[in-house]
């Protein structure tokens, strides 16, 4: 019982200082002249990366997520959220990039953290997407 009173200390504590870094990213998208829904959605889907996978497994600080978006946009998002498609895993990693493109202008992440990132979103994004195709089309459990 202690543990699961650690590890929700450690995840509430994660999202505490994630809105900080939400809050930066919200005003660097209005700054950048970006409308209100395309923000909203942005920011949901940053969130979502920050606050609910990165703190999945573990409880990682947003600045080590630039280190496990494979993971997250290969299998992950694929399994965990029933809203999930090919044009919304595309506008997810689009959302990441974008946050952590705000990160990276903020010093919060590394430049080349940040431009690792997006070279691992762009090399992989043709196996994200066939990760998708094989989920809804019911054979991506087929391990035979």
């Amino acid at each position: 019982m202690d543990n699961h009173k650690g590890w929700d200390k450690k995840v509430e504590a994660n999202h505490k200082r994630n809105d900080k870094f939400i809050q930066e990213f919200e005003e660097w998208l209005n700054q950048k002249g970006f409308v209100k829904k395309t923000i909203r959605k942005h920011i949901n889907n940053a969130s979502l990366y920050i606050n609910d996978y990165l703190n999945y497994y573990d409880a990682v600080k947003m600045e080590d997520g630039v280190y496990s978006v494979h993971g997250f946009l290969d299998e992950w998002f694929i399994e965990k959220c029933l809203w999930s498609s090919r044009n919304s895993l595309k506008e997810t990693a689009a959302s990441i990039k974008k946050f952590y493109e705000c990160m990276s202008e903020k010093e919060h992440v590394k430049k080349d953290d940040y431009k690792s990132l997006c070279r691992e979103i762009k090399d992989n994004m043709d196996e994200y997407l066939e990760q998708m195709d094989t989920f809804d089309d019911g054979t991506y459990y087929d391990i035979f």
